[in-house]
């Protein structure tokens, strides 16, 4: 994958957390946790986080997680909440901070490969990452190699500033609505493609 391939990252969350994100910008799971919240976060998926040290760097969940694509199986999984979620558009300028760690695949995988951003993203597979599909019923190893490499995630130390943030989409009406009411002062569109 080449840096232009990247136009914009992605961090997919409930709808009645973005004022919170507007003020205090997207944290780190350590981060959030200091302050009241909800998250779409899968408690299981998160207990294998919770532990995991990057090489060479801090904890995982000294990170805020951000997606290439956020058409993928997280988003799929919240697919029964699409009236109150919501998908945060974030400037890929993200990818030059300093201390940005890449992964190959789901962070939380046991087979993942954390990189700095300099040399991550020759690594990465640009087909694989942004296709529409990452099931394979005729190969179950490479639908679960294909559906892991589907959460590649850019891993930003403790926060994401709220001046990164530039638009949210939504899955429907309802969920429009929602947003638009915050008055979050962000740019919001029905995006189906991604729910």
């Amino acid at each position: 994958m080449n840096r232009t391939d990247v136009t914009e990252l992605h961090y997919i969350t409930l709808i009645e957390t973005v004022p919170s994100i507007m003020q205090h910008g997207i944290l780190s799971h350590t981060l959030a946790d200091q302050l009241p919240h909800r998250s779409v976060a899968m408690p299981e998926i998160q207990e294998r986080r919770r532990n995991k040290q990057i090489p060479g760097a801090k904890m995982l969940h000294d990170y805020a997680n951000l997606y290439f694509d956020a058409h993928n199986p997280m988003l799929s999984k919240c697919r029964n909440r699409n009236d109150e979620i919501c998908v945060l558009r974030v400037n890929s300028s993200v990818l030059d901070l300093p201390g940005v760690i890449v992964t190959d695949r789901n962070a939380a995988t046991d087979l993942v490969r954390f990189r700095p951003m300099a040399e991550a993203l020759e690594h990465l597979d640009v087909a694989r990452l942004f296709a529409r599909y990452w099931t394979h019923q005729d190969d179950l190893y490479d639908q679960a190699r294909h559906k892991a490499e589907k959460c590649a995630e850019v891993l930003v130390p403790d926060r994401v500033d709220t001046e990164a943030i530039i638009g949210a989409c939504v899955a429907n009406q309802v969920a429009l609505a929602s947003l638009q009411a915050l008055n979050a002062g962000l740019p919001v569109e029905i995006h189906r493609m991604f729910f």
